[in-house]
């Protein structure tokens, strides 16, 4: 059986499991993740969307484009109490992002990487031996002309 974890929103209105390990696992210090999570970063566990089941609550979603990129990012909430729980994004076709504090145990898995570092705030530190990336740790897609 494969290993699995828990979690939902701060109401208890959206539940989730997610089956076997994340893919990736980021910490994001770019300043759209500091908006939508009102905090300094936002820490997420990267599964294929086959391995994550949602129950309860029907998510409430917004959907936006990087300045940057141009890519989509679409971040599922809770429509009662507003906790962002996952979200898809135009990079990954096939996969969700689960954040971290949605986790019944948030702690059971290690950041691997810290991307957007060069919005982050300075008194915050990634630990030694953690990749970190001043912007993206993935390269835009090329542009047709």
């Amino acid at each position: 059986m494969s290993e699995t974890h828990e979690g939902g929103c701060l109401c208890g209105a959206v539940r989730f499991r997610t089956r076997g390990q994340p893919f990736r696992t980021s910490a994001c210090h770019c300043t759209f993740c500091q908006r939508r999570t009102g905090s300094v970063l936002g820490l997420y566990a990267y599964f294929k969307a086959e391995e994550v089941e949602l129950n309860g609550a029907p998510l409430t979603r917004y959907e936006h484009r990087s300045d940057e990129s141009g890519r989509w990012l679409r971040i599922e909430f809770c429509p009662t109490c507003g906790t962002p729980v996952t979200h898809t994004a135009e990079l990954w076709p096939g996969a969700r992002g689960i954040s971290a504090g949605a986790f019944d145990d948030p702690k059971w898995f290690a950041v691997e990487r810290h991307t957007w570092t060069r919005s982050k705030h300075p008194w915050l530190e990634p630990p030694a031996g953690v990749a970190t990336f001043e912007k993206a740790a993935t390269p835009p897609p090329s542009k047709a002309t």
